[in-house]
């Protein structure tokens, strides 16, 4: 594993890791959008590890605007960013433009429910999994959501 592309100005960085094998199956590709860098580059290190292409955005701007380079295969994003756009913020805007699958990273359950129910999300495109969890309960997820996604 390792680092691909590491570009950081102030507080703002963005990181994309890759397996450094070649590999013949499809390499899924997750946007990880998370304010906490060190919980951040776990998942990164973690889902490198088990051969997905990862990068990293720790605001809900910077993912915005990512979006327009990495087209992700799923999104993991933390609802509680800092900055002008929260996660409800950034899931609003990817809805405008695609149906990739998310899986929403919080501690705030009772707002996820009922934001599935207002706005004709299914489990096909929008999960939850509430923090803290472990590593193999997000891979759990991802490998479930990229399954079940529509294409």
């Amino acid at each position: 594993m390792s680092v691909v592309n590491e570009v950081s100005s102030a507080e703002v960085q963005v990181l994309v890791f890759s397996p450094t094998e070649p590999q013949e199956e499809k390499r899924y590709r997750i946007l990880v959008v998370e304010d906490d860098l060190s919980l951040a580059r776990l998942e990164a290190n973690f889902l490198t590890a088990h051969n997905y292409t990862v990068m990293i955005v720790g605001n809900g701007e910077l993912a915005i605007s990512t979006l327009n380079d990495f087209v992700p295969d799923l999104v993991v994003l933390d609802l509680e960013l800092p900055g002008l756009l929260t996660g409800w913020d950034v899931l609003q805007i990817l809805r405008q433009n695609t149906r990739v699958p998310v899986i929403l990273a919080t501690s705030l359950q009772p707002d996820v429910r009922k934001y599935c129910r207002t706005h004709g999300e299914t489990r096909q495109t929008l999960d939850h999994l509430p923090k803290p969890y472990r590593m193999q309960a997000l891979l759990k997820r991802i490998k479930h959501m990229l399954t079940i996604a529509p294409q």
